[in-house]
């Protein structure tokens, strides 16, 4: 008989072994992502197109993980760049998908170069729903008026946009 999965344990894209924290255990994912992404942008700058790559280092929520992931990307980058013997301008940075990433955004700040916001991530966090399965039970709560809009296709500015605005202010 197969068992099923509670509710509770349902997957969830956010949660485990994923993004940034995969990194940590597993260095050569960076690697090889940036050994291609900067292996591009430099086979296209000799065909003469001005490529500028931004890397997105996925699910930050603390400093040190970002800190980890961007020593792997500008070794990586350098030491591409110093086999094509050019120079790539790229950019790293990081997209606020997690709670914690936005709380803590003026840390985070001190080595991204840019932020990207993941709301459909923050709102699955935020609100502790999964985006797959939401579907099942969203139309109720907007039908019994718990909720004025589905959160997945609209901003909820008090919760989720109140984590945002965290971010921005820190």
């Amino acid at each position: 008989m197969k068992e099923r999965i509670s509710s509770l344990h349902e997957f969830n894209p956010m949660l485990g072994h994923r993004g940034c924290r995969l990194v940590v255990t597993y260095p050569e994912i960076a690697e090889m992502q940036t050994e291609a992404v900067i292996s591009a942008a430099c086979e296209l700058k000799k065909q003469g197109v001005d490529a500028r790559p931004e890397i997105m280092i996925p699910l930050v929520g603390f400093k040190g993980e970002l800190d980890f992931n961007t020593e792997i990307v500008r070794r990586v980058a350098q030491k591409v760049m110093d086999s094509y013997n050019m120079t790539i301008e790229y950019k790293l940075g990081t997209m606020i998908e997690v709670p914690r990433g936005a709380l803590t955004a003026d840390k985070i700040a001190e080595t991204a170069e840019f932020f990207s916001f993941g709301t459909n991530d923050l709102t699955q966090m935020c609100l502790g729903f999964s985006r797959d399965d939401a579907g099942k039970f969203i139309k109720e709560y907007v039908t019994k008026n718990i909720f004025e809009k589905d959160p997945f296709q609209t901003l909820d500015v008090e919760g989720v946009g109140q984590l945002v605005q965290m971010a921005v202010d820190k």
